[in-house]
């Protein structure tokens, strides 16, 4: 029979060479040919990374392509945990379809040392099919330049285009295959044939949009992979598998369906029922987290050879650690870790914990590690006893109980049992950096706290920090609380040891309920608890079943608790209770008859499980006690342990670097938040001049705290000193409604004397008491007239009333005087009377009625209507006594005299009235009108509630002065190579921009929308684009682009088509697009384009922001968005792709080097910290003006007439 003659690639038919998956002759049902066409049309709506392009040559000889492989499009993305297997070969191969159709399809084939991959094209991103190296049984020549691949259960046939070539890809197949089989036969990790090294963490069938029938699908590792069915996931034979670390998850609209995308495609999939997707996304958050996390220390670890096999059973890639004994071990021997509890192994994971991980972390297990761990804890194991990868859990349990509690194996030192001797020998063993030895002596018993004889230096934590030993300092730390190895009755040399506890004991009957992991939300009965005998002796709390047993019900290690709490009276069944929290997350609860009993159990565990560092805490009538790990400000690399004590709104601290004790008033904190995901939060107390981080590391005893603390800097009674407080004593409620009408109702005519809705103002009145720390008021929910209303009924309900009970009098009195001065003298001398709060909130409330009737003929309160609503306010009069409003008259009226009010801070006062009225007026005449153009809120980092910061812009404000304005007020330090930038972000646009360093503020806030705001955080790519111009001669700029063009036109977005291929060049004063490029000149480096470009802008009119819209289905990850304002204000804007990422930070470099004459970034940027604007009581925020320009004319001449200075150039 005559050969066929195969018909080239171009003249191939669509349907065999459109990007599918699962073209290959055969669908998923396993149907005949004609099902394939419909399959492939499906997937096509789905692009396989739009990688195709026409230039492609489908016929490249194969000496070209094998010596110099082209990039991958996975080859630049972040490496996983997981490295990326080196490709051995790379090249077109014709592949034979299974039914032996004559129609061959072209194929890019890929080889590592793990699979054989082919794709539709050398750029696409996932593969069409996968066949492990370890499932190929052999490779045999069939003829032809044809060669085949076979597994146990299905044959491969591809067609080289020469023998010499087919004769290449079967060596480097069977070379492959061989090294494989050498390396199963050593690590025995897996059989030949059998998928994967690793278990699956979850697998089960989906739908994949795009095709017919379902996907088997298995998330492994950091990995997701796809199968046609559950046969050829057993096979280990696949379609293509999802590297995490470039992954995403999010719910889609459908409550059964998921999206996991990636730059090169987005898989949309559908399970069973909503439980199902919830299992699905948790699963591959978990491979994404896996990726991204800590995969560096695991390979860093396992650097040094022992570190790469268990310690104790010596299973191949450990990926747990016990941080306190320094040993590796893998996840089935990290669980009976586990269950010896925090005070014997601490255990992390190498990938998970990435908070934990610290460089001085990583040095000691590289110094230490599974070397000198099994050098001394397994000195003496028999082989009999020794562990083995597939051990049963039981065996793993006896043998660790043996070799970590008990200590049977270990290399017992030469001093043990003289607790002297190994105290003095752990005392000098930290001043050195032998490790080894510190590990020996802890292990045989030397007390890590015990004294050191020096008073300076108390202790060999600190011994070992005076001498500069910060591995020992790492190792001394993590060994805080473990307990050293307790001995059987009989041992070695006859030697018994025992740790030092603190000589506390106490016994009697208490009732107690089943300890709990999680927080107890509901009253416990008096039925739920049951009498128990509890002994406290020797750093152990027992309870038995009555005073004779002599076995235990359970006990409670001194070391292992965390936190003590006392509940109020009758929370409980008994009226007195108190909460024991312990390392290993569990809860329980005692109850006891009366308050003495309690107290003295109270103060016994308090004795037993605090150190003497922080033994002054007891003397507290706390609430709750216990140790925490925290952070003094963001620049400290290392979380510590601290000891903290909550008694009332103040909360005290002991740190390790002194046992002073430093207390917080809650109640006057300037912030409380909590940041991070739910796994990893801290707790965050900002105090003036302070901010303290407390991370939750464990769960259920920092929710504890969490719950706690809030409630203590919550408003805890009616009168003023009980309410929450800000710096300079104004309560925080009374601020809150005095700065929101200042900004949004000085101009609100009829202000004070009109009333809000009172079932709003109530609402307002009630969130404000309960936390007006956190309640944000905000322009267009709340309107003015509610929170003057809220604020009146506020000063009218409080118990003891602003002027105070037993002076009200006096004040009345005063203003009967007729003399002028004699009363103002009066005034003067009972203001000073009054408590710092009343004092302070009294001057803080008739500096802002002064600010209000300056602007009377706007809004129609002058000093006499001012007094008419507020004195019998104040008072709480019923307003027939005239007296106290002559009394808020006179206050008002001579406001500057008795409040002390000096000219400085009257000026400044003159100033922002006088410069926002400016403003004001502006914005009437340009037709525009903005709510607090001064005030501004600005976040760091992200947006979120607890990101965000208030921040007063006046005009000269850049964008440099607003940064180091943020970050001084978060406390964060500048460091070398901190490239801290304001960013304008468009939500709707899914775009931001970098602010210039010198760009006015101001200006941006007016243009801002809806759906805009600026945020404050680090531009990573800034020091990739200043070494780029340093290396660049010039400036200009060239290349192809992906174009599309987008024009606003009357507010609407009118598409014009997809992306094309476009030529740009950008120069010092315009960007012009070309169509086309014609032929490159012999004398430039440059292309030569068309004379006339197709468009051209002015450079210095364009904004540029990083980011493309997603529904324009951008070609590329690395896209911007140019912005280009006409004459007429039309907006014109288009969306520019480029292929790589430094292609895109070139193109931008280039932008902001031509836009700003080559200042890109300052080159001696200032970091003089921006003094913080505090709460001064006669000082008046930026406010808005309302009302027509006139009415804002009179008023501002009635206050003051000279203009701001600083906006006289504006």
């Amino acid at each position: 029979m005559t050969k066929k003659e195969e018909p080239p690639a171009s003249q191939v038919p669509r349907a065999v060479r459109v990007a599918s998956l699962l073209s290959e002759g055969e669908d998923l049902s396993g149907d005949d040919q004609g099902d394939e066409d419909e399959d492939d049309y499906a997937y096509e709506r789905v692009p396989n990374g739009d990688w195709h392009t026409s230039s492609l040559s489908s016929s490249l000889p194969s000496s070209l392509l094998t010596p110099e492989l082209p990039p991958h499009p996975m080859d630049g993305l972040p490496v996983g945990p997981t490295p990326t297997p080196l490709v051995i070969k790379a090249g077109w191969l014709d592949k034979n379809p299974p039914q032996g159709s004559y129609i061959y399809q072209k194929r890019w084939v890929r080889l590592d040392a793990n699979h054989l991959r082919y794709f539709d094209s050398n750029k696409d991103a996932y593969s069409k099919r996968f066949v492990p190296v370890a499932c190929i049984s052999r490779v045999a020549a069939i003829g032809d330049q044809k060669f085949e691949v076979i597994t146990n259960n299905r044959t491969f046939a591809f067609r080289a285009e020469s023998d010499a070539e087919r004769k290449e890809w079967m060596q480097a197949l069977q070379q492959a295959v061989a090294e494989q089989r050498a390396r199963a036969r050593v690590s025995s990790a897996y059989p030949l044939g059998v998928q994967g090294s690793e278990p699956h963490d979850h697998a089960g069938s989906l739908e994949l949009r795009g095709f017919k029938n379902k996907l088997y699908v298995a998330v492994v590792g950091d990995k997701v992979e796809l199968y046609k069915n559950l046969e050829e996931y057993r096979l280990g034979i696949g379609i293509t598998f999802i590297d995490m670390s470039v992954g995403n998850v999010k719910e889609a609209a459908d409550r059964r369906s998921f999206d996991l995308t990636t730059p090169y495609r987005i898989f949309s999939f559908s399970a069973e029922s909503e439980l199902e997707k919830e299992q699905w996304l948790e699963a591959m958050q978990g491979a994404i987290a896996e990726a991204l996390s800590t995969s560096e220390v695991a390979e860093r670890i396992w650097a040094m050879a022992p570190n790469r096999f268990c310690a104790d059973c010596g299973a191949a890639q450990p990926d747990w650690a016990s941080i306190n004994l320094c040993v590796v071990i893998c996840k089935r021997c990290a669980g009976e870790h586990r269950g010896l509890g925090a005070g014997i192994s601490k255990v992390r994971s190498l990938k998970m914990d990435r908070k934990v991980w610290t460089e001085t972390l990583i040095e000691l297990f590289l110094q230490l590690g599974n070397a000198a761990g099994n050098h001394f804890w397994a000195a003496n194991v028999p082989p009999s006893e020794a562990l083995q990868p597939n051990s049963s859990p039981s065996a793993r349990r006896c043998h660790l109980e043996a070799k970590y509690r008990e200590g049977k194996y270990r290399r017992y030192h030469p001093l043990f049992g003289n607790q002297e001797e190994l105290d003095k020998a752990l005392c000098a063993a930290v001043t050195t950096s032998d490790l080894a030895e510190t590990q020996a002596l802890l292990g045989c018993g030397a007390g890590v706290n015990c004294f050191s004889g020096d008073p300076k230096a108390p202790t060999p934590l600190a011994l070992a920090e005076q001498a500069g030993q910060t591995l020992q300092m790492e190792f001394l730390r993590n060994n805080r609380t473990t307990e050293a190895p307790r001995l059987d009755s009989v041992r070695p040399l006859e030697k018994h040891y025992s740790v030092i506890l603190p000589t506390v004991s106490h016994s009697s009957f208490v009732y107690k309920t089943a300890s709990a992991g999680k927080l107890l939300q509901d009253r416990r009965a008096r039925e739920e608890f049951s009498r128990r005998w509890c002994v406290l002796s020797d750093g152990v709390l027992s309870y038995y079943e009555n005073e004779r047993a002599v076995t235990p019900n359970g006990e409670i290690r001194a070391s292992e608790i965390v936190c003590l709490a006392v509940p109020t009276p009758d929370t409980h069944g008994f009226e007195h209770t108190f909460e024991v929290y312990t390392e290993g997350e569990r809860l329980y609860l005692f109850g006891l008859e009366t308050a003495e009993q309690a107290r003295e159990w109270i103060k016994c565990i308090a004795k037993a499980f605090v150190p003497p560092l922080a033994e002054d805490l007891l003397a507290r009538d706390f609430e709750r006690l216990g140790r925490l790990p925290y952070k003094a400000g963001l620049s400290l690399q290392q979380a510590q342990e601290g000891w903290f004590a909550l008694t009332g709104s103040e909360l005290y601290a002991v740190f390790p670097e002194g046992p002073c004790e430093e207390p917080l008033q809650l109640r006057k904190l300037q912030e409380l938040s909590v940041q991070g995901d739910s796994e990893n939060q801290v707790l965050v107390l900002v105090e003036r001049r302070r901010t303290l981080y407390i991370q939750g590391e464990r769960r259920l005893d920092f929710m504890g705290w969490l719950g706690a603390i809030q409630k203590a800097a919550a408003s805890s009674g009616d009168t003023l000193s009980e309410q929450q407080l800000g710096d300079s004593d104004i309560p925080v409620i009374v601020y809150r409604c005095v700065d929101y009408i200042t900004q949004y109702g000085l101009t609100s005519e009829g202000i004070y004397r009109k009333c809000g809705q009172t079932s709003k103002t109530l609402r307002l009145l009630e969130s404000l008491r309960l936390d007006a720390r956190s309640v944000r008021l905000k322009e267009g929910e709340q309107h003015v007239d509610d929170v003057s209303s809220a604020l009146k009924r506020f000063l009218r309900d409080l118990p003891d009333g602003l002027f105070t009970r037993v002076q009200r009098l006096a004040w009345l009195e005063a203003s009967e005087i007729e003399d002028e001065e004699e009363k103002v003298s009066r005034y003067r001398e009972l203001l000073a009377r009054l408590p710092p709060v009343n004092r302070a909130t009294v001057k803080a409330l008739i500096s802002h009625l002064y600010c209000v009737q300056c602007f009377s003929d706007t809004n129609q309160m002058n000093t006499h209507n001012l007094a008419i609503v507020f004195g019998p306010t104040l008072f709480q009069t019923d307003g027939q006594d005239y007296k106290a409003g002559r009394v808020v008259e006179d206050l008002i009226s001579h406001y500057v005299v008795v409040f002390s009010v000096d000219e400085e801070e009257l000026r400044k006062q003159r100033e922002e009235v006088t410069a926002i009225v400016k403003m004001r007026v502006a914005g009437t005449a340009s037709g525009t009108q903005h709510a607090g153009d001064f005030i501004c809120t600005v976040y760091l980092e992200e947006k979120k509630a607890e990101a965000e910061q208030h921040v007063k812009i006046p005009a000269s404000m850049t964008a440099e002065e607003l940064t180091l304005e943020i970050l001084d007020r978060r406390n964060v330090g500048i460091r070398e190579k901190d490239y801290w930038t304001c960013f304008e972000v468009n939500e709707r646009e899914e775009a931001e921009r970098p602010l210039h360093f010198a760009e006015k503020v101001l200006p941006i806030l007016h243009g801002l929308g809806t759906d805009s705001y600026l945020v404050v955080k680090k531009h990573q790519s800034m020091e990739a684009m200043l070494l780029y111009l340093a290396s660049h001669v010039g400036e200009t700029k060239h290349g192809m682009m992906k174009f599309r063009e987008d024009r606003s036109l009357l507010g609407l977005g009118l598409p014009t088509g997809g992306f094309h291929d476009r030529y740009f060049i950008l120069n010092s004063s315009c960007l012009r697009l070309y169509k086309e490029v014609r032929s490159q000149r012999p004398w430039s480096g440059a292309p030569e384009t068309s004379h006339r470009p197709e468009k051209e802008w002015p450079v210095r009119s364009l904004k540029v922001y990083l980011g493309v819209k997603k529904k324009l289905r951008p070609p590329t990850c690395w896209g911007f968005t140019v912005i280009h304002e006409t004459e007429k204000h039309e907006k014109q804007q288009w969306y520019l792709c480029c292929e790589t990422q430094m292609e895109l930070r070139e193109w931008l470099a280039t932008f902001l080097f031509v836009q700003h004459d080559g200042l890109v970034w300052p080159s001696e940027p200032s970091r003089v910290s921006r003094a913080a604007p505090e709460v001064r009581l006669g000082s008046i925020s930026l406010i808005p003006l309302r009302g027509s320009e006139n009415e804002m004319r009179r008023s501002v001449a009635a206050f003051s007439a000279d203009p701001l200075s600083l906006l006289r150039n504006v």
